[in-house]
């Protein structure tokens, strides 16, 4: 993951063709790279922002077949998310683990009515499920969930999903891109694409944000996986402003875990509009989510409303005891989903996660919707077709037990340096090697100067928010503890990267203003 070697590499082969170019550095972009490049083709990835920047890294933190979606019908969907949920628990053990949620309930007909779904749940899992769903006594229910309303309580169901760290998977599918060949680049932002004389696209250019030099790169196959913007790409393309996407906006809220002191999630099945809110543990804190609520701008940092947050604390109120207040959150964040665009009218709760790629006549490949626990599909069905598209004989997926940079099994999640794998003895080393490596930056959540530097040198962090918000988590879990670390990280990152006291300022202001949508 060094930025300055892979930019120097266009330098000296500037007249490379490339086998595939994937625009779009999220969920869905970096498992096309894997794909691609684990395929042996020659691949190139350019994202505008940061890795997961946007909606890749406000997720509510579940990698899940989609319990809700069997409601909707979606039985396909649901059964190709439990088989992808169990492949990546299996290849990223050291970012994922097996989650326990309770569903508390309130009537004998719930109860019956949960439990037979989430054995049919159960059975779509096949031998990647992760545990048998059961039905549990309200006793049972209450020492799982020592703070849900005891008032009518029934009891409860229990069953398994995943859950994931989504930034730090990213950070290292980008690893393990690179690990294959692959070639990938952050703060590069495609500015034309271009087309041969048959009107049939050959290449991009992009801009490299740090420098401001423009790049433009030859390729034989261009895979637009850019998410709430694939439109803008599609319309470089193509010059019309017909949707393919339909962006929804999803809030969550960080809260202290003592309201709910416990490591098994809750799912509530039955919020006001319908969809269901979760109630997860995740690195000693609670998010409560989500909601689903249609936005016609796309936005790289969107801002939680009033309502969505008045909402998600008076569903919470109707479950926990005590309630959640204003007061009491963290932090608060929101991300965009890329669903499919649909009829117009039709309520988002009711969009389909199925993925879906489009095939434009210039040969563009894209794909939209889909969700972060099929992002392995989603890469090997876009690369299929753009090997159609790149005249490549078809390959099999080779990624369906390859394992995912870090992998590390029997991690203490305890341990606040868990994420990183099998990185973490070679961080503990550099702080070892460095002046002050092994200080404290934020005793809260366990982080070191070392881990800052490691960030600048092996996992392409060229700012204070890259560092903050996603190679660490801090600005999720805790907005005014990213506040307090700010300057530090600031002052580290321009000892490492060469820059000023003027750079130092700059981040810091540009952070809180970032940091100002958090709470």
């Amino acid at each position: 993951m060094k930025r300055n070697e892979i930019i120097r590499n266009f330098l000296d082969h500037n007249n490379t063709e490339w086998d595939f170019v994937i625009i779009g550095g999220g969920a869905t972009g970096l498992g096309s790279a894997i794909e691609a490049a684990a395929r042996g083709y020659k691949t190139l990835l350019v994202e505008q922002s940061d890795f997961a920047k946007s909606t890749s890294s406000k997720s509510t933190k579940l990698v899940h077949g989609g319990v809700r979606y069997l409601a909707q019908g979606y039985i396909d969907l649901v059964r190709e998310a439990c088989k992808e949920r169990g492949l990546l628990l299996q290849n990223a053990p050291h970012v994922t683990k097996n989650l326990s949620f309770v569903i508390p309930l309130y009537t004998y007909w719930d109860k019956f009515q949960y439990t037979v779904g989430l054995k049919f749940y159960d059975m779509l899992a096949g031998k990647l499920s992760l545990g048998k769903s059961v039905p549990i006594s309200r006793e049972e229910t209450l020492k799982r969930l020592p703070t849900v309303k005891k008032q009518g309580l029934k009891g409860g169901v229990l069953y398994h999903d995943g859950q994931f760290d989504d930034a730090r998977l990213a950070i290292n599918m980008a690893q393990t891109a690179m690990e294959k060949g692959a070639s990938v680049i952050n703060y590069a932002k495609v500015v034309s694409l271009s087309k041969d004389e048959k009107g049939k696209l050959n290449g991009l250019t992009f801009t490299d944000l740090i420098s401001g030099n423009n790049y433009t790169v030859k390729a034989k196959a261009i895979i637009n996986a850019t998410g709430v913007f694939a439109d803008d790409i599609n319309k470089m393309d193509h010059g019309t402003d017909k949707k393919s996407i339909s962006p929804s906006q999803g809030v969550h809220i960080m809260i202290d875990k003592k309201f709910c002191p416990t490591d098994s999630a809750i799912m509530i099945p039955k919020t006001a509009d319908g969809r269901v809110l979760f109630a997860v543990p995740w690195h000693g804190k609670i998010i409560l989510g989500t909601t689903d609520i249609p936005v016609k701008q796309e936005s790289l940092e969107p801002e939680p409303t009033e309502k969505e947050i008045d909402f998600i604390l008076e569903t919470a109120s109707n479950y926990l005891n005590p309630a959640p207040t204003r007061a009491d959150i963290l932090s608060v964040f929101a991300g965009l989903r890329p669903l499919a665009a649909t009829k117009e009218g039709a309520k988002t709760k009711e969009v389909s996660r199925s993925h879906k790629i489009i095939l434009s006549d210039s040969g563009l490949v894209s794909i939209v919707g889909g969700k972060w626990t099929t992002y392995r599909k989603m890469g090997e069905d876009v690369v299929d077709k753009a090997e159609e598209i790149g005249g490549f004989n078809k390959k099999t997926t080779p990624t369906k037990d390859l394992k995912i940079h870090g992998y590390k099994k029997d991690v203490d999640f305890d341990d606040p340096m868990y994420f990183y794998g099998s990185d973490k003895e070679k961080i503990n080393q550099l702080a070892k090697e460095i002046e002050f490596g092994e200080d404290i930056i934020s005793g809260k959540f366990g982080i070191k100067k070392a881990q800052v530097i490691w960030a600048v040198r092996e996992e392409m962090a060229l700012n204070i928010e890259d560092f903050i918000a996603r190679r660490t988590r801090v600005l999720l879990l805790d907005r005014n503890e990213a506040l307090r670390i700010a300057p530090v990280v600031a002052e580290i990152m321009a000892q490492e990267l060469g820059k000023d006291e003027a750079w130092q300022k700059a981040e810091v202001e540009d952070f809180t203003k970032t940091a100002a949508i958090y709470l």
